[in-house]
């Protein structure tokens, strides 16, 4: 297949599945490797040659792992960017030093601080979408290695063509070339002569990951079935499938079993629970995990096989305990998740609508919340950020009766609400080096355990945008693009 003909069957397969917009803002990643490479003049093609307008940013994390390889790299993909007229942001993390701390093995580590470096460019840049190059062989390579190290049905399922960035994140991670071969990939930058790195540690035998890919699937083509990666993504495919259909049926009724929920607990009826199948079981218990922000991935089955026999069990008082320090008990008719905590637990209030602009009154709190859209010019817009500043170095949750706040209406996505803080709940607090969990926020801000069930959170469609009386998020500040404001006061009344 010919490159023209490699970028247009590729245009109509990504409109079909709708696995972009043709004007989206994307963050790629791009490690400098033939998956990256080939994908970021991919995107760059279906500008030129498919009629799409995307909006291409770069993004590289520099692992350093491999030394001066490493920087090559770096120094690589930058001049990629220069030569291709795109931006480029370039970061360095000692991977290695946080595997030497204990913080996870390192592939554990490695991708997740590749992706949490994703999601800070993406709020760096307004950007709600991220590319990385994973492709077809990649995926057979996934679900075999998920079959060898012990997976149930959705391990199977192998790597998403789209999924949210984080649990609960408005950011989109797509995986464009999810369909093509490596093959392909690489005669489509022979063909376009386009040249790219390669990383020696894949030529690592004492990586299990390497020795499926250079060992084990060369052995099964070999000796056993020539076609064994076609035949890995068709079992992937059904599994997905059927993960699909158990999202979509277990939906609803995870819904009905909730009891209670708060920011550090949920409460299902087991004797409902009881009553469903064991597969339907085991989803809603992961339901249940995710919803504490909890990886899957550390969900083992000898675990979830705890939980299910605590669900069966007629005695009251047991006990299962989950990756995180979660705990889950079986009370007479009732399933408890508990995560560790000293905080008391806040019931989640529902969710009441701010007008904009406008003047919204919340009489359970107490509190009334006007909006005011501004348009500013250079001179005020300067006055602005120097007020916007005064108030990032202002002591958070400083006690006031009014509170008074200026975003940047352009990045806001409305409607606004007001409400409590949900379990799991992120956001980049402005002026702080990325993204934390809300509750680790107002920790580090000393409110007052006590005071934490009152805090208010302001949020549009992507999350919170401010939390009242102490921060607005990084991605709605002013900067000096802005050219309408939205200004906000919180004030408190009386009764």
């Amino acid at each position: 297949m010919g490159r023209l003909s490699f970028i247009k069957a590729l245009a109509e397969e990504l409109d079909a599945e709708a696995v972009l917009a043709r004007d989206d803002h994307v963050v790629v990643g791009v490690s400098g490797g033939p998956d990256s490479m080939a994908l970021l003049h991919a995107l760059v093609d279906l500008n030129t040659d498919c009629g799409y307008a995307l909006n291409v940013h770069i993004a590289h994390l520099d692992h350093q792992l491999r030394g001066s390889e490493s920087e090559k790299d770096a120094a690589f993909v930058q001049a990629a960017a220069d030569g291709l007229g795109l931006p480029c942001t370039i970061e360095r993390k000692d991977v290695g030093a946080l595997v030497g701390s204990g913080e996870g093995s390192l592939e554990e580590v490695a991708r997740r601080e590749r992706y949490a470096f994703l999601e800070r460019v993406c709020l760096q840049t307004g950007a709600r979408v991220v590319a990385v190059g994973h492709q077809r062989d990649d995926d057979a390579e996934t679900i075999l290695h998920r079959i060898v190290r012990g997976t149930g049905l959705r391990g199977l399922a192998g790597i998403p063509r789209r999924r949210p960035l984080s649990e609960g994140s408005g950011i989109r991670l797509i995986r464009p070339l999810l369909r093509r071969d490596r093959r392909a990939l690489l005669a489509y930058l022979s063909e376009r002569g386009v040249p790219y790195r390669e990383d020696r540690t894949n030529e690592d035998k004492s990586v299990m990951r390497n020795r499926i890919r250079n060992v084990v699937l060369p052995l099964l083509q070999d000796e056993v079935n020539p076609q064994v990666s076609d035949a890995l993504i068709r079992l992937g495919e059904q599994a997905r499938w059927l993960e699909d259909f158990f999202r979509e049926t277990t939906h609803r009724t995870f819904e009905t079993l909730i009891i209670a929920r708060t920011d550090q607990e949920l409460t299902l009826n087991a004797a409902t629970l009881a009553r469903k199948a064991r597969i339907v079981q085991t989803e809603l218990i992961r339901r249940a995990v995710a919803s504490f922000q909890i990886g899957e991935q550390d969900l083992g089955h000898a675990q979830i096989v705890a939980v299910l026999d605590l669900i069966t069990d007629p005695a009251s008082g047991k006990e299962a305990h989950l990756p995180g320090g979660m705990t889950v008990t079986k009370r007479y008719d009732r399933l408890i998740f508990s995560m560790p905590t000293d905080e008391p637990r806040e019931t989640i209030a529902s969710e009441i609508a701010v007008h904009v602009p406008g003047r919204t009154l919340l009489p359970i709190r107490r509190m009334e919340i006007n909006c005011t859209i501004r348009e500013v010019d250079g001179p005020t817009l300067s006055d602005w950020l120097h007020r916007q500043h005064a108030t990032q170095q202002a002591p958070p949750g400083r006690s006031r009766r009014v509170f008074e706040e200026w975003v940047d209406y352009g990045c806001v996505h409305l409607p606004l609400v007001v409400r409590t803080r949900s379990p799991g709940d992120r956001f980049w607090p402005l002026g702080a080096p990325g993204s934390k969990k809300l509750s680790e926020f107002l920790t580090d801000a000393k409110v007052e355990p006590s005071q934490r069930q009152r805090v208010a959170v302001l949020s549009d469609q992507l999350g919170p945008v401010w939390i009242i009386g102490h921060r607005i998020d990084e991605r709605v500040k002013l900067t000096a693009l802005t050219r309408t404001v939205l200004q906000m006061q919180a004030r408190l009344v009386e009764r």
